[in-house]
């Protein structure tokens, strides 16, 4: 039986080549992309601004621990690509950002 840990992942990227319906569909639902709908779902979450510059995802992977943290960002931005083509919205450059929840330290304060 193999380990499987939790990762949070960030899959950043920069919008390229938007169509025109493109453009009007993003900017039609930027209310439902803002900062306040960030959460880390196993489907994504994608947010962005009204500058339409650039976007992120935030992922929860779950994967085997012997595959690493390096595993966690190929599938989620294999999910990001998946979901942008979906859309049929134009990106670039994307690059991720991985937490492993199941070894990262909690401080906390005395009393």
């Amino acid at each position: 039986m193999t380990t499987q840990h939790t990762y949070r992942v960030i899959v950043r990227g920069t919008w390229d080549g938007l169509t025109d319906e493109a453009r009007t569909r993003l900017l039609a639902d930027v209310g439902q992309h803002g900062l306040a709908q960030m959460r880390f779902t196993p489907e994504g979450s994608l947010t962005y601004d009204p500058a339409l510059r650039h976007f992120s995802y935030r992922y929860v992977v779950v994967s085997d621990v012997a595959d690493g943290e390096e595993m966690a960002a190929v599938l989620a931005e294999d999910r990001a690509e998946t979901a942008l083509k979906g859309l049929g919205c134009g990106y670039r450059g994307l690059r991720s950002t991985v937490t492993d929840m199941d070894t990262m330290k909690i401080n906390r304060k005395g009393r």
